[in-house]
């Protein structure tokens, strides 16, 4: 099939509302064409003009199967030729369902017992919320209900998931956030310390501080705490040494529950099957999406544990029906999307690749851009890395916000084949390439990203001479 780039340019001009874009910018042409892409395979992609780019960030962190594996759309065409739909309502379900729950409360971390299903990971933190409220309305204790997120967390874009993100311009002009979400300090050492103040001691003060926080609400009041194993829109950035055992003794001491935000994190990123079990996570509900299906497919879920579930049931006969769903929930082609993803991730082992490679690409990183003069700090685990760009190194000075200095990174690396990420929370490029990925193509991915960063560098050399 040729497509006719002019046409469909034109098309989506006129028509679609694309998210994170300038608006006035595309309509009027300065953003140039839309970018159409057309083919994938592998951990590259492929426009209709013929380029070929290198996707070092999985789509949105989700494609960690890669591209093009005919298995999954196989086993889509299957489930829609014999049943492309039914409900999940009133106790109905599918053969595909039934399996993937089973399977993946086998897999999941902590004591868990059921799944409620939905199309995305926001929605999937919106229903994590509503059964945090609903759990605690059941055992009789109905003002139990703020919700503590992190500066920097990223949980969606919806109402209440959009609340929950840290981030303060996914909130302006929105109405965000809605009162009853409350936000404590980030977890990133080099930003966060105080001078000399090691990455333990900083853990503990964070913990204090959440503690503190709780204390000032009222612990009554406080019904949960959402975080991701690893911060990822926030800048991707792995937790410092001791954090999560501090704070989940803080949340067991005023009994807060534990929601893990594994969207990103889950089935293999980090190198371990669930960010939880690479941080020794004991979660009450655990969030997932992207991965769960490799974005070939929509389909979110809530994983609910054993302690959250058994008050659910127990309040049954004075509540009745479970009053949450929707009409996608449990979706039978999302189902079997999954399973076969889940097939793959298990069968070639990639929780093991992203691991082995992982520990490669995070060692070809730092060796290559640490000690660079406008580099503060390389971060990563497995196989998802950040490089945040600094105007001085030793100060810590961050470059001025109209520099741009991320996205002229990001820029130069895909002018040269490479889609690396310049992250919304400072100059940040960051990576996630698939699952897959070998060590030949991290070669490849740092190769090109420095040679980006090389341009910049040389670029804001001549830019402060002429100043």
């Amino acid at each position: 099939m040729t497509i006719n780039v002019a046409k469909i340019s034109k098309l989506d001009r006129a028509s679609v509302l694309h998210p994170f874009t300038q608006l006035a910018d595309f309509a009027s042409g300065k953003l140039g064409d839309p970018i159409i892409v057309e083919t994938g395979k592998g951990i590259r992609i492929q426009d209709a003009t013929g380029k070929e780019l290198i996707d070092g960030f999985a789509g949105l962190y989700c494609v960690n199967i890669g591209y093009g594996r005919t298995e999954v759309a196989e086993a889509i065409s299957r489930q829609a030729y014999r049943l492309a739909y039914y409900h999940t309502y009133a106790a109905h379900t599918t053969d595909e369902l039934a399996i993937l729950s089973d399977r993946l409360v086998r897999m999941a971390p902590g004591k868990m017992s059921k799944i409620f299903y939905g199309m995305s990971g926001s929605d999937a933190n919106e229903t994590n919320v509503k059964l945090v409220w609903y759990y605690n309305n059941l055992r009789g204790k109905p003002k139990k209900k703020k919700i503590i997120s992190r500066m920097r967390g990223y949980h969606g874009c919806s109402v209440v998931s959009g609340s929950l993100t840290g981030m303060s311009f996914y909130h302006d002009h929105m109405d965000l956030p809605v009162s009853g979400i409350i936000h404590t300090g980030a977890p990133h050492h080099y930003w966060g310390a105080e001078a000399g103040e090691s990455e333990l001691a900083f853990s503990a003060r964070r913990a204090t501080e959440l503690d503190e926080l709780i204390q000032r609400e009222g612990a009554d009041t406080v019904g949960a705490f959402i975080a991701e194993p690893v911060l990822g829109t926030g800048g991707i950035t792995p937790p410092p040494e001791g954090y999560w055992s501090a704070i989940q003794e803080v949340l067991k001491k005023h009994d807060v529950l534990l929601i893990a935000d594994e969207v990103i994190t889950g089935f293999g990123r980090t190198g371990s099957m669930f960010g939880c079990h690479h941080y020794g996570i004991e979660p009450d509900l655990i969030t997932i999406a992207k991965g769960l299906t490799s974005a070939y497919f929509p389909l979110s879920g809530s994983i609910v544990s054993e302690k959250v579930y058994q008050v659910m049931e127990e309040g049954a006969a004075k509540v009745g029906a479970f009053s949450h769903g929707y009409t996608y929930s449990g979706h039978p082609i999302g189902a079997a999307a999954a399973n076969a993803v889940l097939d793959i991730v298990e069968k070639e082992n990639l929780p093991g690749n992203a691991r082995v490679v992982g520990d490669y690409f995070q060692k070809r990183l730092s060796a290559t851009f640490a000690q660079l003069p406008i580099v503060g700090e390389v971060r990563g685990v497995g196989l998802m890395g950040a490089i945040e760009f600094v105007a001085d190194r030793d100060r810590k000075t961050r470059f001025d916000a109209g520099l741009k200095v991320g996205a002229r990174v990001s820029k130069a690396a895909r002018d040269r084949g490479l889609i690396a990420r310049a992250m919304p929370h400072g100059d940040i490029l960051g990576f996630a390439p698939p699952l897959v990925t070998t060590k030949e193509e991290v070669d490849e991915i740092v190769s090109i990203a420095e040679a980006a960063v090389r341009e910049v560098m040389d670029e804001l050399s001549r830019e402060t001479a002429i100043a």
